[in-house]
């Protein structure tokens, strides 16, 4: 596991796989919604790129990055 994935569960204890490996698109859209800080998001960005590289999950955490910029800002 690396360090971002790590670092990622530790505000939820989800793991990108539990965020994104859900059995609905109802809990995979809780999970990204859940994330709040950048190096969980790419965490999950890149579990997906390894393994599913579904387009609407990887268009969704793009949405949920500028949303989490536009927080920052």
């Amino acid at each position: 596991m690396s360090n971002d994935s790590a670092e990622s569960t530790a505000s939820t204890g989800l793991t990108p796989e539990q965020r994104l490996e859900a059995p609905t698109t109802n809990l995979i859209d809780a999970g990204i919604a859940t994330i709040h800080d950048m190096a969980t998001l790419r965490a999950c960005v890149a579990y997906e790129n390894a393994n599913q590289q579904r387009a609407r999950i990887l268009r969704r955490l793009a949405e949920r990055a500028q949303e989490i910029r536009t927080q920052g800002e």
